[in-house]
């Protein structure tokens, strides 16, 4: 599977990629808001396993793709979504190298994903949670038109803390409407 933005190239993984995941899954700064802890080399490796291995499946549920430069070629993040298609709905999650945080790029590659789950896979509806301390994440969010529809109070334990959750979603009419103004 492939996607192109104007300045993006989403693809598969290729195992060797892990080189460049662990550059921003090293990075506790990056890592801070996700479930994951920072990654060694040997993790990055093994995730990037363990989607080509569900990439195989059908029907297809996880799409986990990288996001390329198209200018340089460079794996700068990842983006994705798991699909539940008895709900006809998706969790969106993104990750990108803090090199690249403020270029528009993880909103340009969810974009795009989105636009795949509602037109290609013809979803319902696409949802996708943080903590409401990753201002930068529902900020994504919200420019994607996404609108917050909960906020739940230490719903979560994530690296030894309860943590709150906002949940942010957008339904296939709303997209539409949305991209075709």
């Amino acid at each position: 599977m492939e996607l192109l933005t104007p300045r993006l190239h989403l693809r598969e993984f290729k195992e060797d990629d892990w080189h460049f995941t662990n550059l921003y899954e090293s990075e506790e700064e990056v890592m801070r808001y996700q479930t994951a802890e920072v990654r060694n080399s040997k993790e990055s490796l093994e995730y990037i396993k363990v989607c080509l291995e569900e990439a195989k499946e059908y029907p297809r549920t996880l799409f986990d793709l990288a996001i390329v430069l198209k200018t340089t070629s460079m794996l700068i993040g990842r983006v994705g979504m798991k699909v539940d298609y008895d709900a006809e709905e998706a969790v969106l999650w993104y990750i990108l190298n803090r090199t690249y945080w403020n270029k528009g790029y993880t909103s340009e590659a969810a974009a795009a994903l989105m636009k795949y789950g509602f037109e290609e896979l013809h979803l319902h509806r696409i949802w996708a949670d943080c903590d409401p301390r990753n201002v930068g994440s529902y900020k994504i969010m919200e420019k994607l038109g996404m609108r917050r529809e909960a906020h739940f109070k230490e719903n979560i334990f994530i690296k030894g803390q309860w943590c709150d959750s906002y949940v942010y979603a957008i339904l296939d009419h709303e997209w539409r409407q949305r991209n075709s103004s």
